[in-house]
């Protein structure tokens, strides 16, 4: 569990959290990845091949998308597009992570980022700060077996007392109180959320959420 710090930001690999100045920054969950790949394999250069490859696996997508979510990374960390600090383009090939980052502990999560949790089938799943992803794959925060559920279905990201759910493309869908989600969402206690058909209830409190057997 550590944070990699670089310039004016940081980045929390276990929350899915960016910070800039102190103050956390809204990523799409495919700019995260790609930062966050990058980041991770420094100070290697890796291919724009590659980055499709582990960012759109299976799925065929134009070195336009690709350029969109560098820019999009780039913005949000205060990176310029020309003469860039962090992420450095090698033009006709790919992308690599040029600054030389610090590694530290991750900052304890205020109390206000821990008392929030998801209600499925009478679990209660506590939502950690930053991106929680919610999906079928194993490697999601909140774990729903479902067919009708994508693989990284939705994502729920908790900032301070800010707390937004934001569908990721998925084939099924997510609503919120029965409207369909189409861009990121603010939630509050006791909102209804379905992922792919499967019903969820956000909670927040001021106490600590409750374990699954307190539930």
């Amino acid at each position: 569990m550590v944070t990699i710090s670089f310039g004016p930001c940081r980045i929390d690999l276990d929350a899915r959290q960016v910070l800039r100045d102190g103050q956390p920054v809204h990523l799409s969950f495919k700019a995260y990845e790609l930062l966050r790949i990058l980041i991770t394999e420094r100070p290697k250069a890796l291919s724009k091949t590659e980055l499709h490859e582990r960012i759109w696996p299976g799925t065929f997508v134009t070195d336009d998308s690709l350029a969109g979510l560098v820019a999009e990374a780039r913005k949000a960390i205060g990176d310029r597009g020309r003469n860039p600090e962090f992420l450095r383009t090698i033009h006709g090939f790919g992308y690599a992570f040029a600054a030389v980052p610090e590694e530290g502990h991750p900052s304890p999560v205020s109390a206000a980022q821990a008392a929030c949790w998801l209600v499925v089938d009478k679990r209660a799943i506590p939502l950690m700060a930053g991106e929680n992803i919610i999906g079928r794959e194993a490697t999601a925060q909140v774990v729903l077996d479902s067919t009708r559920v994508s693989r990284q279905h939705a994502s729920i990201t908790v900032s301070g007392s800010m707390v937004r759910l934001e569908d990721l493309g998925s084939r099924n869908g997510t609503s919120l109180n029965g409207e369909p989600v189409t861009a990121p969402v603010a939630l509050t206690d006791g909102a209804n959320i379905a992922v792919g058909g499967i019903a969820l209830t956000f909670r927040a409190s001021a106490d600590a959420p409750p374990t699954e057997a307190d539930e």
